[in-house]
């Protein structure tokens, strides 16, 4: 049996990641500051921990298959997740285990050549320090800035992906590699179950090896 864990397995991703690996019948622990609001499934553990304290994430990462990052890239507290992620590389290169994670559209060029998303003048200023945040995560595992031999995929979601826009389950989506994806009226969309069905098919079927790609419909 696959076992993943799962770095921010309450949030809108994470969860929904956590349900879609459940039902493929992957063993899942799901981490959080807060696990009161998991619900008791078959094939999940809940661990509750700060995902910014490098030996909890060594103690709980331990025998996993795959390791999930599904967290805010700027926290509550203002520190952010570029300046502490190389304690999951760390984790992931002691486990032998795949590094997968949550991104950002923001990262993503709008057409090839670019501009990135996040640098239009039409992106939310509100989310621009996230959006940039997470792109530099990006930046710095194609770089090689965290040290550590570890496969890693970084999955970025369409524009309007988020719990105010939740959608539906279709079973169906397209990729992309740097090029935001959109429909025919120019819409960039995709639910949270979809997203979680493209993400633990790579689980699954791992097709993207130190690499990004783009999931909308």
């Amino acid at each position: 049996m696959t076992n993943i864990v799962v770095f921010g397995g309450t949030g809108y991703a994470g969860s929904a990641i956590t349900r879609e690996a459940l039902s493929r019948g992957i063993a899942v622990t799901a981490v959080a500051r807060d696990t009161s609001k998991l619900d008791p499934a078959d094939g999940l553990t809940a661990a509750q921990g700060d995902a910014f304290d490098a030996d909890f994430v060594s103690s709980v990462t331990a025998g996993a298959d795959v390791i999930v990052v599904a967290l805010h890239a700027v926290q509550a507290d203002g520190s952010e997740l570029k300046d502490r992620f190389q304690h999951f590389v760390d984790a992931a290169a002691a486990a032998g285990a795949r590094l997968g994670i949550v991104g950002g559209a923001g990262s993503l060029l709008v057409a090839e050549g670019g501009p990135r998303l996040v640098d239009t003048p039409e992106f939310p200023e509100a989310f621009a320090g996230e959006a940039k945040s997470h792109g530099e995560v990006l930046e710095r595992l194609r770089s090689g800035a965290y040290p550590g031999d570890v496969d890693w995929f970084y999955v970025s979601p369409a524009a309007a992906f988020g719990s105010y826009n939740p959608g539906e389950r279709t079973g169906t989506y397209r990729t992309t590699d740097d090029v935001l994806l959109t429909d025919a009226e120019g819409n960039s969309d995709i639910s949270g179950a979809d997203f979680a069905i493209a993400f633990v098919d790579e689980i699954e079927r791992p097709a993207h090896h130190r690499a990004r790609f783009g999931v909308a419909y």
